[in-house]
């Protein structure tokens, strides 16, 4: 049971088969083989344990310091790789394609605010009643305008995308129209008018 086999019970070893077609030695490979020495020196640095929790957390932050550069620079260029979790997916870039394509009053709010702000903190009654009307105005008008695009945008996702999970895509895409549009975050990557 535990002794070992005598020469004759061995199998013979097989001899592995080669493959028919050698690789041609002048087809690239993609990149230069590295020297062994480098190999050897990127090995030992992933494979090493950091030494102590100082080590640790200052790898930790290396780590998250470059994970939100990709993010930024995914936010500045549509990367749908690096961007965050909120912004992934063929759902949520529809839904910023419909927002940037169309013109939102929302967007102005801010600006309008600050100008009706301003009109408010002058000394004439006349004026701060025409800001306060202003400011009702403007209320009024980017609900409806987003009643409006909510449903329009609620439509058309169950439309193109039937069986995809759209659980928040709505109020994402209304977020997105509070912001004015040179600060959104993915950038626009569609011009107004253009149907995404």
């Amino acid at each position: 049971m535990f002794r070992s086999r005598s020469k004759e019970e061995k199998a013979p070893a097989e001899p592995v088969a080669l493959s028919k077609q050698p690789r041609d030695p002048q087809a690239p490979k993609g990149r230069p083989t590295p020297k062994r020495s480098e190999a050897q020196g990127q090995r030992r640095a992933m494979a090493t344990a950091p030494a102590n929790r100082k080590e640790a957390a200052k790898r930790a932050r290396e780590a998250r310091r470059a994970d939100l550069a990709r993010q930024r620079e995914a936010l500045a260029s549509g990367d749908e790789r690096y961007l965050p979790v909120r912004d992934k997916g063929p759902v949520r870039r529809f839904v910023r394609d419909f927002v940037d394509s169309r013109f939102c009053i929302a967007e102005f709010f801010l600006p309008l605010a600050v100008v009706i702000l301003v009109l408010s903190m002058l000394q004439n009654s006349s004026v701060q009643n025409i800001a306060l009307l202003l400011w009702l105005g403007v209320i009024i008008m980017i609900v409806v305008d987003s009643i409006g695009i909510g449903i329009r945008l609620r439509k058309q996702l169950g439309e193109r995308f039937p069986n995809e999970p759209k659980r928040g895509a709505v109020a994402y895409g209304l977020m997105r129209t509070l912001q004015m549009r040179r600060l959104r975050l993915p950038k626009p990557q569609v011009k107004r008018g253009e149907r995404p």
